[in-house]
């Protein structure tokens, strides 16, 4: 056996030399998981003799596929190209472009994003009458990916329905679907869906894909949803030969549809399965590593198992209380600041995590005043600036002039005298003859209410066309230029002359830096390879680790990645855990936002801050909470007590007395046993601008749950907690504002 495999140490080694049935590795926060899923691949085609196109290699960002991709190809050399490493979406794009004709749609489907979405599902709900101040159209487009992560069709969720607002989605859901199926288009949800349908279908293509990936590895197991669940067990249940690599301690995204139950009921999923834990951790210090411990070790739903380290132990974690969150940002301003001109650090050594991205701003400003360089991952992504989608709409429109949601927004930009009224009889025409958008502009003559702007939509429809038939001897790059010498995009922001318009230009330089990328990378560019990789691309795959600036990002985002030296900011009771998760009851809200901690606190290296705030400003209102839960979890021996608040000589006079009260809680607590004192949590002030129309013993009703009582209501900071008994509900605590509850 090559030496290669000697650098593992016993519990990486078993897990690499175990390759036929099914095997779950718990792979502690790094634990070098990475590391063995390479070697695992490495063995099997060196000492197994798999055939490189027998492995099928998933995870879930482009970054980890990347990191994955470069590090088989170093360990193995010539065939690795072979092996599929992917994301879930990409392995599933990739088997739909060549099937998915076999269940209705064209092979040169189109993926939407997020925006293309939202326009689509307001677009259904214009069309079926349904106000959007009633039923908000995020909350709409949450529920129709909730349904999809479950694999419930339009009919079964109309079927199962159960009260007046489920109906509604049930009605924009269907005509959604319907709408996607006539541009040609699928969004993120139906690329797994899909697939599971046509593997479901079609049993002769899953038995190909059964035979051509005989090994199967999927990493980040403890994020997968349902169909993503179905889709690898299809995938694995001829051959069995399945690893997944996870970490139930880090599944953190029960939001998106991620169930925990997939990584903790694996042994009884798949029959006979191996577990192989890794516990030895290679990037954090032994005091950082005891906390992190520490706090997991308070939930209940998890499997046993304990971080530990060959490395020092570390400075102990700094945890400050800081009158308020400007005082907060300025602390860690200081920090950093020192470190770098006092201590020769470099900024990229630096990331603030945070549970909302809210709370950014505040850090932002400080950050501009001090002249600190930062990045914000999870602000607005490079392919969702204007001139950027206006551009990809253009391309979109030239590749599939089905999608309607893409012809509609580049039809006028730049200006060519179509207005609104044009399009909307355009519009309807399309509609009733039941045709696409673009097919109705090659007809406009035909559209009687519609005579002087007609030229002009022939000739946006002429040039559209006359593109398509010249892209078959042009490059990528040279048919961008084209769009926009010939539209005119280039010379108006050039006459536009403000800095904004150069940014714009800017970044449509940097678009065409991506294709020449793009055209040069590709063993076969083309344009439908080029708008379904953009659109794969999610906002942490653009992180640059080697550019030299402080990372700002939320703690979801950060999980993957290591600093060595972090802040973690607002860890107070409210905010971090969150107040919905406390006011809900539930104990697998807590325990989610645990294990978030968790993750936010293994992102650290060498150096770890808990920040908080004694006052905070929150939507408006100024809020006294407590030391979060998660920091009282922590044994004082590891946060050093003697260094936690400041003087009181540095807190003004507003802020003092909250903060003596949070200091005589807090203190006690921090030599308890977890939830010694659970009561012990959330003084909230009574909100003095919300006035309720009820009160305890009025009957009320709520959209979802229906006529309930009102048992109690509770201050809750810029809110009111109202419990209320539901006779088909059960009781239920709920939030006034967001709640709309009405007297009945």
């Amino acid at each position: 056996m090559d030496k290669k495999y000697d650098s593992l140490n016993d519990k990486q080694k078993e897990a690499v030399l175990y390759t036929e049935g099914p095997l779950l590795i718990l792979a502690g926060a790094g634990s070098g998981k990475t590391r063995v899923l390479t070697h695992r691949i490495a063995y099997l085609i060196e000492e197994k003799n798999v055939p490189p196109f027998n492995i099928l290699a998933i995870t879930f960002t482009n970054k980890a596929a990347k990191e994955m991709r470069e590090r088989v190809d170093n360990l193995i050399g010539y065939g690795s190209q072979d092996i599929w490493v992917s994301t879930f979406h990409s392995s599933c794009v990739r088997i739909l472009r060549r099937h998915i004709d076999k269940i209705g749609y064209d092979r040169y489907f189109t993926i939407y994003d997020a925006d293309d979405q939202k326009k689509l599902v307001r677009e259904c709900m214009k069309q079926l009458n349904i106000d959007p101040k009633q039923f908000k159209e995020s909350s709409i487009i949450g529920s129709i990916s909730s349904a999809k992560d479950k694999l419930l069709t339009p009919k079964k969720y109309e079927k199962q329905a159960s009260d007046y607002r489920e109906e509604v989605v049930a009605k924009v859901y269907k005509l959604y679907q319907e709408r996607l199926k006539k541009n040609n288009a699928l969004d993120f949800d139906d690329l797994l869906v899909k697939t599971v349908e046509l593997f479901k279908l079609c049993p002769d293509v899953l038995a190909s894909y059964q035979e051509k990936f005989k090994y199967i590895m999927v990493d980040e197991y403890q994020d997968t949803n349902h169909v993503q669940y179905m889709f690898v067990g299809l995938l694995a249940s001829k051959y069995r030969n399945l690893c997944v690599v996870g970490d139930d301690d880090q599944s953190i995204y029960r939001f998106r549809g991620a169930d925990i139950r997939n990584i903790l009921d694996f042994e009884k999923d798949f029959g006979h399965a191996k577990v192989i834990k890794l516990e030895q951790n290679y990037r954090s210090t032994k005091n950082i590593l005891e906390a992190a411990n520490q706090v997991i070790r308070n939930n209940m739903g998890r499997k046993s198992k304990t971080l530990f380290t060959d490395n020092d132990e570390g400075e102990r974690i700094d945890y400050r209380c800081m009158p308020d969150e400007k005082s907060e940002a300025a602390f860690i301003a200081n920090k950093i600041i020192t470190g770098v001109e006092d201590h020769g650090y470099n900024y990229r050594q630096y990331a603030i995590l945070y549970r909302t991205n809210a709370q950014s701003r505040v850090l932002e400003e400080r950050f501009i005043m001090q002249n600190i360089p930062y990045k914000i991952v999870g602000g607005i992504s490079f392919y969702q600036r204007k001139e950027i989608k206006d551009i990809l709409a253009y391309l979109k429109t030239i590749n599939n002039s089905t999608d309607d949601i893409a012809v509609k927004r580049i039809i006028n930009v730049p200006r060519r005298g179509i207005g609104a009224t044009t399009i909307n009889r355009i519009e309807d025409y399309a509609y009733n003859n039941d045709i696409s958008f673009f097919q109705a502009l090659s007809e406009v003559s035909q559209i009687p209410s519609i005579s002087r702007g007609a030229k002009k939509v022939e000739g946006f429809a002429n040039f559209i066309l006359g593109l398509r038939i010249e892209m078959q001897t042009m490059s990528l790059v040279e048919l961008t230029d084209e769009v926009l010498n010939r539209t005119g995009y280039i010379k108006e922001l050039e006459a536009e002359g403000t800095d904004e318009a150069k940014n714009r230009l800017e970044n449509i330089g940097e678009m065409i830096s991506k294709l020449t990328e793009y055209e040069n990378n590709a063993e076969e560019p083309t344009l439908n390879g080029f708008l379904e990789e953009v659109a794969l691309v999610a906002d942490i795959d653009n992180y640059n680790e080697d550019t030299n600036v402080v990372v700002m990002m939320t703690m979801h985002s950060a999980k993957g990645l290591e600093f060595p030296y972090v802040f973690i900011s607002g860890m107070e009771d409210g905010l971090f855990p969150s107040y919905m998760s406390i006011s809900s009851g539930l104990q697998e809200d807590i325990e989610e936002e645990r294990r978030l901690c968790y993750v936010g606190i293994t992102r650290a290296k060498e150096k770890l801050y808990l920040m908080g705030a004694s006052a905070r400003m929150i939507r408006g209102m100024t809020q006294y909470n407590p030391i979060s839960r998660f920091v009282r979890e922590i044994n004082d021996e590891l946060l050093g007590l003697e260094e936690y608040m400041p003087k009181m000589s540095e807190i003004n006079d507003a802020h003092a007395k909250a903060l003596e009260q949070v200091r005589k809680r807090a203190r006690p607590t921090l030599r308890e046993k977890p939830y010694a004192v659970k009561k012990n949590v959330h003084t909230m002030p009574t909100p003095t601008h919300l006035k309720l129309d009820y009160g305890v013993g009025d009957i009320v009703k709520h959209m979802k749950f229906g006529i309930g009582e009102v048992m109690n209501i509770a201050p809750g900071g810029a809110d009111f907690e109202v419990t209320v008994n539901f006779p088909s509900a059960g009781i239920k605590k709920l939030m006034a504002r967001l709640a709309n509850l009405k007297k009945a």
